[in-house]
């Protein structure tokens, strides 16, 4: 990167639908939930696994809104077999009990922690790669600030002895030409600052 270049822009990926959308991943679920309730009751009996279907809505609202929601969904998917077993009067063991609601349970607390991780992971990157831009930025900031500076004690230095050594014309054109310069360089920056602005604001 030279002195004149800004900091590359960072794309950033986009989160999966069930993020972006979060009231379609709930209408979604309902769905899924009220379609797997209705082929419980219609089809099959007890030693049918219709009800492990659950794990569908599950997953997706525990990937969606994390740990707590996860764990809500798995305690509705159990609370919607216990109303299968009360309205077909199907009866289940201890065993069967266990085996239909500790996975549901289990997959709504295992994805929704990993959810949650992720979207922390996610916002910590962002963060860190916001602070090297930043960075980054200072860095260019700083060097063209060293370039400004130098260029200017060069001019009037070389002006003043023009100056002091009777040669008022060269010194005024020097004086003219370093004035000239530093506007330019100056302008360069309030361009640069102004587009980094807009940039800001869009990735925002």
């Amino acid at each position: 990167m030279t002195a004149s270049e800004p900091p590359a822009t960072v794309r950033v990926p986009r989160d999966p639908w069930f993020r972006r959308r979060p009231a379609l991943a709930v209408g979604v679920a309902v769905v899924l939930y009220a379609t797997v309730l209705v082929l419980r009751l219609s089809t099959g009996g007890p030693a049918d696994a219709h009800t492990m279907l659950f794990a569908l809505p599950v997953a997706l609202l525990a990937g969606a809104f994390g740990l707590r929601a996860g764990l809500l969904a798995g305690v509705v998917a159990v609370a919607l077999i216990e109303f299968w077993v009360a309205v077909s009067d199907v009866s289940l063991s201890a065993t069967g009990w266990v085996s239909r609601a500790v996975p549901l349970l289990l997959l709504g607390v295992l994805v929704g922690q990993a959810s949650d991780q992720a979207r922390r992971a996610e916002v910590e990157r962002l963060e860190l790669e916001a602070e090297r831009r930043e960075l980054e930025a200072a860095a260019l900031l700083h060097r063209e600030a060293i370039e400004i500076n130098d260029s200017l004690i060069q001019g009037m230095v070389a002006a003043k002895w023009s100056l002091e050594s009777g040669q008022v014309e060269a010194g005024r054109r020097i004086l003219e030409g370093t004035i000239t310069q530093a506007q330019e360089m100056v302008s360069r920056l309030i361009r640069r600052a102004e587009m980094g602005g807009r940039a800001e604001s869009i990735e925002r």
